[in-house]
């Protein structure tokens, strides 16, 4: 198949794009600057010029593949304060990649979260997200509007990831308080650090995306969860073990202070189950899980650039 992918040089799309290839199919990547596109172009991707703002773009490269897996997201723009703006931006660029393949039986399978999907109890893939209005919820509504597209003629999916997508490279949390702990001299989780967020390695989310490509049915919603849920406090243990530096409790109230824009989630309880995904498409992950994959030193190789 010919699939589209938007963010297609990102932390997923870069281990999704060989995934795919070695899969026997083709591959269109959005790039919206030179150095995405001489990257893509290196991975033996067609590219195509343009962002997710350019709706006329993503609709015509959607109308014309086989497929879609759009992964993009400004997440610049959303840790920089404006997250409703960007969710807003997405549900955009989603209703115009979704009307492209509307009635086509074309795959469309859409990146979502799993934090913050009923807090404090294991989420299954049955569990709807809250959509109440509020900026998190737009996020919620457009994964919902992607599965409402299997009425429509469209093979949708939504593949829910885990907030700790963890590899060598990793940017994210994970990168984010490694940071920290280095900044500050103390290696923090929230409270008891009892709380639990699901992980899953970069890799084995990769083979998730070209599994629901391939064959999720219309209206799957996919856990993106190798791990259900690992202890904020057992990460933050690793971390200070290997940056050499203390492991303490930061009082929830003190939780903004300490984290940053982190404070926000870091005690968030999260675990999630990825059961019914697994016996739907087959997939096993087979990547380190989170606390090996941190003993294997490599988010410990160089100072990394301040959180927050």
């Amino acid at each position: 198949m010919r699939i589209f992918v938007t963010g297609a040089s990102g932390w997923i799309g870069s281990a999704l794009v060989p995934e795919l290839i070695d899969g026997g199919h083709q591959v269109v990547g959005l790039a919206r600057s030179d150095a995405s596109a001489a990257a893509l172009t290196g991975a033996g991707v067609e590219v195509v010029r343009g962002s997710v703002e350019d709706l006329d773009v993503l609709r015509e490269t959607a109308a014309a593949s086989d497929g879609v897996v759009h992964l993009a997201f400004q997440h610049e723009r959303a840790f920089g304060g404006d997250f409703r703006g960007a969710a807003e931006a997405d549900r955009r660029a989603v209703d115009a990649l979704g009307g492209a393949l509307t009635g086509s039986d074309r795959p469309f399978v859409l990146a979502s979260g799993l934090a913050g999907l009923n807090p404090g109890r294991l989420v299954t893939e049955r569990d709807l997200p809250t959509v109440d209005g509020s900026p998190l919820s737009v996020r919620g509504a457009t994964a919902q509007a992607v599965l409402a597209l299997a009425s429509q003629g469209v093979r949708s999916s939504v593949v829910r990831l885990s907030p700790t997508c963890h590899g060598e490279g990793d940017n994210g949390f994970i990168a984010m308080l490694t940071a920290l702990a280095r900044e500050k001299g103390v290696s923090g989780y929230a409270g008891d650090g009892t709380n639990r967020w699901p992980a899953v390695h970069r890799l084995d989310a990769a083979r998730l995306f070209r599994l629901a490509v391939e064959k999720a049915p219309a209206g799957s919603v996919l856990h993106g969860a190798a791990e259900e849920g690992v202890a904020l406090r057992d990460v933050a243990g690793v971390i200070g073990r290997h940056l050499g530096v203390p492991v303490a409790p930061v009082a929830p109230e003190d939780a903004d202070e300490h984290f940053g824009w982190l404070g926000a989630v870091i005690g968030l309880d999260a675990p999630a189950s990825s059961a019914l995904t697994r016996e739907l498409l087959g997939w096993e992950p087979t990547g380190p899980g989170l606390l090996e994959d941190l003993d294997l030193g490599h988010y410990f190789h160089a100072p990394a650039a301040p959180a927050v």
